[in-house]
């Protein structure tokens, strides 16, 4: 990950300690590896390992647990931040205690989405009758906003992912399976600088599109058929989301019926996204589109997700959450219509609320229906 300022990792964790003196924690372990990132900088997957930032509310004491072998990496991400390496045959929870000890502690903050019962148990043996209290709402109240260094990152996440995207089309075949193609993306996605795949790649064809979270397969692309293509990636720690679909060969008209539908319900969600509005208002926006054009039983997820350094975080863009849009948000917009024998069709784009309060859409690939010529395989 390319690091932000200093500054700013040590701003956030003064705010988490904030939250904590006023919320009478005194021990607070961020477990998460995302959060741990977000909060210090250093990135890592520590699989079975022990990975905490600790912070102590009282003295504002902060050390970063971290395997052995990732101890160089955290000295160099996070310097200032005290580094206790974990080798594999040491008790994790016996150091922690050792290096963070809070006799007669009576809370303890942790991510509860984060924390399974086993490492809660393990953590009382550490912290004897302390009681949990969550610090991943507060965490997360943070990361709903962001700077404008994290769009711009999110915006290279997005060049990359359109560039693919490109390329995808570019690549069909009469005959091609899904995962061929998806494996193509995959690959494609590495040469052009991106760290991983945001999320698994979606590759859709014929009827099997009408699966809003379909698994690609051995179906072959077919003339006449949709052709629904999902994909993300994450550069430099944060992530990008689009979906496009398409029709191969000639469209038929219930295939363009629904795809006008769709790209008005998109283009209605972006329209009515700005500072202040509820995020409802978007789900409501969208689905009132698809409604009208007789398609409202086949729209059967909400309009987006928030994301950025996850594929999914908040807001939730969905019909019942009253949220309401603030400046630095970025979410996407992706009304869909699952039709069992046409297919289905999904257009995501990615968006945020600029500083003046008003929608900027960060993708650019063309929206309108587009009939790819393939050639057969």
């Amino acid at each position: 990950m390319i690091r932000l300022s200093l500054d700013l990792y040590r701003e956030r964790r003064d705010r988490l300690i904030s939250f904590m003196k006023k919320e009478r924690i005194r021990i607070g372990l961020v477990t998460s590896p995302t959060n741990v990132a977000y909060l210090t900088g250093f990135a890592c997957n520590p699989h079975e390992r022990f990975l905490a930032l600790a912070l102590d509310s009282a003295n504002r004491a902060e050390k970063l647990f971290v395997p052995l072998l990732d101890a160089t990496a955290a000295q160099e991400a996070a310097p200032g931040l005290a580094i206790v390496p974990i080798s594999d045959v040491d008790d994790a929870y016996a150091l922690l205690g050792g290096h963070m000890p809070a006799p007669g502690v009576d809370s303890i903050g942790v991510e509860k989405g984060a924390v399974s019962l086993a490492k809660a148990e393990r953590l009382q043996t550490v912290y004897s009758g302390a009681v949990f209290a969550d610090l991943e709402q507060s965490i997360l109240d943070m990361r709903i906003v962001k700077s404008a260094d994290e769009i711009g990152r999110i915006q290279r996440a997005v060049d990359i992912v359109e560039a693919v995207m490109a390329h995808a089309v570019s690549q069909v075949r009469i005959g091609m399976t899904e995962l061929a193609l998806a494996a193509e993306i995959e690959r494609k996605m590495r040469e052009l600088g991106a760290d991983r795949p945001a999320f698994e790649t979606i590759v859709l064809t014929g009827p099997r599109s009408a699966l809003p979270h379909g698994v690609p397969g051995q179906h072959e692309i077919r003339k006449g058929d949709f052709l629904l293509i999902d994909i993300g990636v994450q550069a430099d720690g944060y992530c990008s989301d689009i979906t496009r679909t398409f029709v191969v060969g000639e469209a038929s008209k219930a295939q363009r019926d629904i795809y006008e539908a769709v790209l008005a319900a998109n283009e209605a969600g972006i329209a009515a996204s700005a500072a202040g509005v509820p995020v409802s208002a978007v789900d409501g926006a969208a689905r009132e589109t698809i409604e009208k054009a007789g398609f409202g039983p086949l729209f059967t997820h909400r309009v987006g997700h928030g994301f950025g350094m996850d594929i999914h975080e908040q807001p939730s863009m969905s019909g019942a959450s009253g949220t309401p849009l603030a400046p630095g948000m970025v979410f996407t917009v992706e009304p869909g219509v699952y039709d069992s024998v046409v297919g289905g069709v999904r257009i995501e784009d990615d968006v945020y609320i600029m500083d003046d309060g008003k929608a900027g859409v960060l993708t650019r690939f063309p929206k309108q229906l587009t009939v790819i010529s393939a050639k057969d395989h």
